[in-house]
């Protein structure tokens, strides 16, 4: 799995749960081939989603939408599922491991931290193996379906990166950081004053000769593994803030605490030099990959899109169609499948 792609599904996964508040009446959602979607299955996984919109005031045209989305989510789990058992393509504890150590490693921490931060947001350890598990054979599946139709060339090559690096700089100045950053705030472990004091207390540590590299291994939510360690970074790119922050530094020296609106955070230069633009050869690689996996995704989605039609799928009930323009229904007996409940979709805010 690509580092961007292990990076967006720890954000995927970090997704908080539905609110307990809401009452569900249950019922059958869709059946696909001999399996079936319930309605419960739908509004766990659009709730967060479904919960932030309501708070935007969007109506519920758009509602319905985002729950039509997220069944059909869920008809492809199910057929993602059959092709699994029937091609053998189950992932192992070993994958599992695999796939959750390279998602812990891309976003600089520990497995430690990884599930301080599951917990934080409810996701239990066991969900999120499970969760891991059927993205692990989702990808296999994808490869051996697929994979083989896919190949890059030379041109296609140079088209990204005449996308991606067109307007790089083409000079300037360059940094070396590493970043000291305690999280505070909402939907964090600790409120902001708590976060700054803790901030403060590792500056005035690293004043009396501690490593700036061991306490953000230590206390730090960017790069905890690499010592805090966040790259070489253009100037002109950098956040207004962070600019401000290493203007007067010399390497080796940290900036003063500075607040954030998500916590609090110390910043070390580590080195300067001037700006060398990034050249097709050194990029080419990663380009390789990107340009690869587009082309996968569009196969993929093909084949995803043969899969359905041939395969008996009916949405019952509130989704037979679509759900489009009209308010959820009350429980009761599904008017287009005759299924008793299938129709109920009562979600109270």
């Amino acid at each position: 799995m690509p580092r961007r792609a292990r990076l967006g599904l720890l954000l995927l996964l970090l997704a908080p749960a539905a609110r307990a508040e809401e009452a569900l009446v249950d019922g059958i959602a869709a059946q696909v081939g001999s399996e079936i979607v319930l309605v419960s299955e739908v509004a766990e996984l659009v709730g967060p989603t479904e919960a932030a919109a309501r708070e935007q005031g969007l109506g519920e045209e758009q509602l319905a939408q985002i729950r039509a989305e997220g069944l059909e989510q869920l008809i492809e789990r199910r057929l993602l599922a059959k092709v699994v058992q029937d091609a053998d393509l189950q992932a192992s504890d070993a994958d599992v491991d695999k796939a959750i150590e390279a998602i812990a490693n891309d976003n600089g921490l520990s497995l430690e931290q990884l599930r301080a931060s599951l917990d934080s947001h409810g996701i239990g350890w066991s969900d999120y193996r499970s969760r891991i598990k059927s993205e692990v054979e989702r990808q296999k599946v994808v490869q051996a379906m697929v994979g083989s139709q896919v190949s890059v060339d030379e041109q296609e090559v140079r088209a990204l990166y005449t996308e991606t690096y067109a307007a790089q700089p083409t000079g300037g100045e360059a940094v070396h950081v590493r970043q000291l950053l305690v999280l505070g705030g909402e939907g964090t472990p600790r409120d902001l004053a708590a976060a700054c004091g803790l901030a403060r207390g590792a500056a005035g540590r690293i004043a009396k000769g501690e490593s700036f590299e061991a306490l953000a291994r230590e206390l730090s939510a960017a790069a905890p593994q690499d010592g805090g360690d966040i790259g070489w970074i253009h100037v002109d790119t950098m956040a207004e803030w962070m600019k401000q922050a290493v203007s007067g530094l010399e390497p080796g020296g940290v900036s003063p605490v500075i607040e954030l609106p998500f916590g609090c955070t110390l910043i070390s230069l580590v080195e300067r030099k001037g700006y060398e633009p990034v050249t097709l050869e050194q990029a080419k690689d990663a380009l390789q990959q990107e340009v690869y996996q587009r082309k996968l995704m569009e196969k993929y989605r093909e084949w995803m899109e043969n899969l359905r039609k041939r395969t008996f799928i009916e949405r019952r009930g509130y989704f037979a169609s679509g759900g489009a323009a009209q308010a959820p229904p009350a429980a009761g007996p599904a008017a287009s499948s005759g299924t008793p409940g299938s129709d109920a979709f009562t979600l109270t805010p």
